[in-house]
């Protein structure tokens, strides 16, 4: 995977999910990265997860530490002193608002997202030799250019990417990686086909000069083989390999293909025309994961048995001691599993994306109709919003979960405000980071795969478990008999002679 190299390399049986926000955090990926398998940070709302972490004083140091490390020493200095509060913010006092993206983002949010996405990788890396991985949506555009490039700053192994056609990663890595100017193209709302809106992004205007650095292997999150073979056959868009996710994986899936219909709880209904075929993904002769429903010895020896590399797993992974899950919310999973009252109801409504969501039902958290009803709608987080057209000529952003009025005023209609959640908002409360309003905390949600009560099952039949117990269930004792797969490794960029040392802008 990534550029060329002479350089053989493993690919792993098991790839732990890149889940939620800050659920997959440096602590998860770096346990797993030191078994020898593919950890993977979530790269969504890196920004805000350190800008609160630096509110709460920075809890061991670690972001400090890490910062350290960057290098453009002055950049760090002034996002701690943006963001940093020694000691932490009192007790009920919000966290400092982060400013929300735009076309074009104020400079002092792209220095926090550079920095924040570095500093999660170069954590990570710490203390082995293991690979790190990086998880993207492609429904969240304007913040990709700069985050990639704190990542890559941090030396990720591989990049993915989901929710989406991430047709444009490949050249955008292959650019970033030589210290280009990069253009991004971001879908636009009304805009004319003719009409092109980008995001630019210029890594000297962030390290003060331009360096050459390595190039990740690129890894698309697809659910059809109809997508993986469109990515794969043009060369500027074809990736280094393909997660292939089920419908039952947690957090978000991919809409049923064909007419849309639901049960009577609201839940897509999905059928054949979704079940991915893998004897054409195998043909287009790039490595692949499985991912929904494969979380078990058996799983991985089926995958590898279709010609899959293995599998990713989310779940196994999102209730293990590393994961930053809120230890609350893992208490009362694991608890109502245990009682046998856990439900997971894949939503159509939930999610502003779009796309259906995943949710447990889980009293004191948004699945609950009380607690929903009681929240006030609001976005000051706005990640999932959408870049329109406004009457005017200029762009404006909104969300289907934000206050309905507001959403109405934009253009948007009243019907796909109904049922959304504020998954900016309710997934940072997730993992012990929501916003304290006047009326108390932000209330969480939590999403989780099909699997779950089977896994609970296995893996806490003694109480909690580790990263190291889920990949030692995985593996069992076949997992370490398999033969290494030689693929490209990744290198440093040469087209240009470049490398790590500075080059002149």
């Amino acid at each position: 995977m990534g550029l060329r190299s002479d350089r053989p390399a493993r690919l792993p049986a098991v790839i732990q999910g890149g889940m939620g926000v800050a659920i997959s955090g440096w602590r998860l990926a770096r346990a797993v990265a030191r078994l020898g398998q593919l950890g993977v940070v979530s790269g969504t709302a890196l920004e805000t997860v350190h800008a609160r972490r630096l509110g709460d004083g920075d809890p061991g140091g670690h972001l400090r530490r890490a910062y350290a490390a960057f290098p453009e020493p002055t950049l760090a200095e002034r996002v701690l002193g943006r963001w940093f509060l020694p000691g932490g913010r009192a007790s009920g006092q919000p966290y400092r608002d982060v400013p929300m993206f735009l076309l074009q983002s104020p400079q002092a949010l792209r220095e926090l997202t550079v920095l924040a996405n570095f500093a999660e990788v170069h954590l990570a890396k710490i203390g082995h030799d293991g690979p790190i991985g990086i998880n993207y949506l492609e429904k969240i555009q304007l913040p990709t250019p700069d985050a990639l490039y704190g990542a890559m700053l941090g030396g990720v192994d591989y990049v993915f990417m989901g929710a989406g056609i991430p047709a444009a990663l490949p050249r955008l890595l292959d650019k970033l990686a030589l210290g280009d100017e990069v253009s991004y193209r971001i879908e636009v709302a009304g805009a004319s086909g003719g009409e092109s809106h980008a995001v630019r992004f210029r890594p000297p205007d962030v390290v003060g000069r331009r360096l050459g650095l390595a190039r990740p292997g690129f890894v698309a999150v697809v659910s059809s083989s109809t997508l993986a073979s469109f990515l794969a056959k043009d060369p500027a868009t074809r990736p280094d390999g393909f997660v292939v996710e089920h419908h039952s994986a947690g957090g978000h899936n991919a809409p049923p293909r064909g007419p849309a219909t639901s049960d009577e709880r609201g839940q897509p209904l999905y059928g054949e025309r979704d079940e991915v075929d893998l004897g054409k993904i195998a043909a287009l002769g790039l490595p692949f994961w499985l991912a929904g429903g494969c979380a078990s010895p058996e799983g991985l020896v089926r995958a590898r048995a279709s010609g899959a590399a293995g599998i990713q797993v989310g779940t196994a992974f999102a209730l293990c001691l590393e994961s930053g899950l809120s230890p609350d919310l893992r208490e009362r999973v694991l608890a109502s599993s245990r009682s046998g009252e856990t439900e997971v109801l894949t939503d159509g409504r939930a999610s502003p994306s779009g796309y259906p969501f995943k949710v447990l039902q889980l009293g004191g958290t948004l699945s609950d109709p009380a607690v929903y009803s009681a929240r006030r709608r609001r976005c000051d987080v706005g990640l999932l919003r959408t870049p329109y057209l406004r009457p005017d000529g200029g762009i404006g952003y909104r969300c289907p979960s934000e206050p309905v009025g507001a959403y109405l005023r934009k253009g948007g209609s009243r019907a796909e405000t109904a049922g959304r959640i504020c998954l900016c908002n309710a997934l940072l409360s997730t993992a012990g980071l929501g916003q304290q309003r006047a009326a108390g905390p932000e209330p969480p949600v939590v999403t989780m795969g099909d699997d779950l009560d089977r896994l609970v099952r296995v893996l806490g039949e003694h109480g909690a478990w580790s990263a190291a117990d889920v990949v030692a269930y995985l593996l069992g004792d076949q997992g370490g008999a398999q033969a290494p797969i030689a693929v490209p490794a990744p290198q440093l960029s040469a087209a240009s002679g470049l490398s790590k040392e500075v080059v002149g802008r």
